[in-house]
């Protein structure tokens, strides 16, 4: 029972309490540069989610045969194999995503997202559990990108678009925004949502603390 219940605490870790993006700031670049469409941020999502799960679970089979030294150059080959993998499949069965994420896609292999969970859990872990915080810090990273994307093409666009089907119809009735599809929109976006998490978890860790002390 502790076993999985370590399991489950290393898969939730990712979604909220050390979020890649909205707790760690991490995977910046992707996160602001292709969020324009709910889509893009799905789909790079997975993408990154695929290359930390295996990348970690390749890692952790063989961390005892990695000399200390030269780790991170190991790390990086091992990552950038799962980032080829990933790059060639888009390529082949959704060449249009492919073309609209373009460079970001290779520059998965620089993401600092994988290469910390490499180095700081995966080259220390089971690989189950290697297996498992992949799957979790992916899905945070997913969620994030998902969560910021819609808000900047609803905002930007007055629709939005999952998988060819108009969500609103001909569209909501306000005058689109077009900054939100701009760098800027991505910087607003990002910073507002990270400030009502860390204000929702400062309440709550005030709320806890006045429960303490009542009890006390």
């Amino acid at each position: 029972m502790s076993r999985l219940r370590k399991l489950v605490d290393d898969f939730r870790n990712g979604i909220i309490p050390e979020n890649p993006l909205l707790r760690l700031v991490l995977g910046m670049c992707p996160a602001l540069a292709i969020s324009t469409a709910v889509m893009n941020g799905f789909w790079m999502g997975v993408a990154v989610t695929f290359v930390l799960t295996g990348s970690n679970l390749l890692i952790s089979l063989i961390r005892g045969l990695i000399p200390s030294r030269v780790r991170i150059p190991c790390f990086i080959v091992v990552i950038a194999t799962f980032v080829t993998v990933v790059d060639l499949t888009m390529n082949a069965f959704l060449p249009e995503m492919h073309q609209i994420l373009g460079i970001f896609v290779p520059l998965i292999v620089v993401n600092c997202i994988i290469l910390a969970r490499a180095e700081t859990f995966a080259s220390r872990k089971p690989a189950l559990n290697s297996v498992v915080d992949g799957l979790g810090m992916g899905l945070g990273f997913t969620l994030a990108l998902v969560i910021i994307s819609s808000i900047r093409e609803i905002l930007g666009t007055a629709n939005l678009v999952v998988a060819g089907w108009r969500v609103f119809g001909a569209g909501l009735p306000f005058n689109p925004a077009q900054v939100m599809v701009m760098p800027p929109g991505a910087f607003v976006t990002l910073g507002l949502i990270v400030g009502a998490l860390n204000l929702a978890t400062r309440r709550r860790s005030r709320r806890a603390a006045c429960r303490e002390e009542a009890r006390s």
